[in-house]
């Protein structure tokens, strides 16, 4: 019996996995032709599982919201099925939820189509499936399954043996003792057969089980090797080679060829080092391919200590991998940074931080995070404004597009438990996005008429005032590192904040 129980625990159960690292859930916000969205997918603990689709409108002019999940390259990313009708909200007309099924691990995306007073516009919103956390059963619902497997285990032989005996007697008449006899043996036969099929599925359950934690395992944050070379050549490497892996019978898994991961933002890698243990500087890198599917920088001038690597990529299917590593520094003589390498130095992040609203830039500006008076909670998505002033106040004009976009933002949990690389268009890789509005303008005529999708994300890469969309996933501590262009220079401004 506790075998049994065991085989339906694990149904339930899979190991902690991640995307970005802690962060899985998808937020994006931007147009859908002439419509202004803010998309939040919810991702299933288990895959197969359902997804949970929340879509505000910023206008009222928004009718109907339609979803559907289909895969972000390859066989069956042309052919969405049929898109289901979302919830719309009675309290808030601007606000629809839908769910989905989600029955494949990998590089998914999700198809949106609104519709109103402006006609139908469509966006597609890549998202990297895949399971997340363990799940176990409370102890009163364990309690209960023992219960019915016992109670249904005892009725299968109570009932064959009462057949056997009572079928051929007569009404008014007791069992013949080769009645009973035969009731005995069946009695015997019958717990025989029903405890082997318990081991049976016991054991093809284990089988199953250990091939599901296999996959689940490939999709946990990789680690990377990094070493020292040269005095100051960073390479970094997958300590493992990074698959993912097979649901269902059309799905062929596939292994990342690390010299085929594509550009995001113009590079193949965006490396972050953050001191350890107070994050009191942070680097942000974009190493090149090197030998043996390995990537390399030639470090900038650091001081020595402890660094914990975050190294995003994204491989040609479009899933998003996050290495991480640890690795101890010597003081490094290096060159200036050029090019979109940056880096910040500033107040350590302690026990006793005081959170900030205003962040003082080098050259006297300063960013303002334009909170709310409430405290900050996990697991609701908002969208986090910031606005850059000049010295008396006066909104920047000296803003540029860093890496095509007007800001970057990383969220490094004080226990290095999450890490999230934003953009104003969400936490979604904006290579993946590019894959994801490519494969919507081949299929959609009225993309041609620029009713798709627009990347331009409504606005002005030179704007001082820009936001991120986002949604803390569990509460704790975080450093918030913002990063603009401004006068031809990359500025970085932190911000500390305690999430309830």
């Amino acid at each position: 019996m506790r075998n049994l129980l065991k085989i339906v625990l694990l149904i339930f159960s899979v190991t902690v996995v991640h995307a970005h690292v802690g962060s899985p859930d998808v937020f994006y916000e931007g147009d859908a032709g002439p419509y202004h969205l803010f998309v939040t997918v919810k991702l299933p603990q288990v895959i197969p599982g359902i997804a949970e689709i929340e879509v505000r409108s910023a206008s009222p002019d928004v009718q109907t919201i339609r979803v559907a999940p289909l895969r972000l390259t390859g066989l069956g990313s042309d052919r969405p099925p049929i898109l289901d009708v979302a919830q719309r909200s009675k309290t808030d007309p601007q606000f629809f939820v839908s769910s989905l099924w989600l029955m494949e691990f990998g590089s998914l995306q999700v198809r949106l189509e609104a519709e109103g007073a402006k006609g139908k516009a469509q966006l597609s919103i890549p998202v990297a499936s895949f399971a997340q956390r363990k799940m176990s059963f409370a102890r009163g619902l364990r309690g209960l399954l023992i219960g019915v497997i016992v109670f249904l285990t005892l009725s299968v032989v109570l009932i064959a043996g009462s057949v056997v005996r009572e079928s051929t007697v007569a009404p008014g008449q007791a069992p013949q003792a080769i009645d009973k006899r035969r009731s005995r043996i069946v009695t015997v036969v019958t717990s025989i057969v029903v405890l082997a099929i318990l081991f049976l599925g016991q054991t093809w359950w284990s089988q199953t089980a250990v091939a599901y934690q296999r996959k689940v395992d490939l999709l946990k944050p990789p680690r990377a090797e990094a070493t020292l070379r040269d005095g100051n050549r960073l390479v970094i490497r997958p300590s493992e080679q990074l698959m993912i892996p097979v649901t269902g019978r059309t799905q062929v898994p596939y292994t990342v060829d690390m010299n085929e991961v594509i550009p995001d933002h113009g590079h193949v890698m965006h490396l972050f080092l953050i001191s350890q243990p107070e994050m009191e500087r942070m680097w942000h890198l974009h190493p090149g391919h090197a030998e043996d599917g390995a990537f390399a920088q030639s470090l900038p001038a650091m001081p020595a200590g402890q660094y914990q690597i975050f190294a995003d990529i994204v491989d040609s299917h479009g899933f998003p991998w996050t290495l991480v590593a640890n690795v101890n520094l010597p003081q490094i003589t290096g060159t200036s940074l050029v090019g979109d390498d940056s880096n910040w130095n500033g107040a350590r992040f302690t026990t006793s931080f005081s959170e900030n609203r205003i962040a003082q830039l080098p050259d006297g500006a300063r960013m303002v995070w334009e909170r709310g008076d409430g405290p900050l909670k996990a697991g609701v998505p908002a969208s986090f404004k910031f606005r850059v002033e000049e010295k008396d106040g006066s909104l920047s004009q000296g803003l540029e597009p860093y890496m095509g976009m007007v800001a970057h933002a990383q969220v490094v949990c004080s226990d290095l438990s999450v890490f999230a690389h934003l953009h104003p268009a969400g936490s979604v890789s904006m290579a993946a996005l590019d894959l994801a509005q490519a494969g919507l303008m081949a299929q959609s005529p009225a993309g041609a008429s620029g009713m798709a999708m627009d990347m331009t994300h409504s606005l002005a890469p030179s704007s001082p005032k820009f936001s991120f969309p986002y949604g803390f996933p569990h509460p704790g501590d975080y450093r918030i590192f913002v990063q603009i262009k401004r006068f031809g220079h990359v500025q970085t401004a932190a911000f500390d904040a305690h999430v309830q």
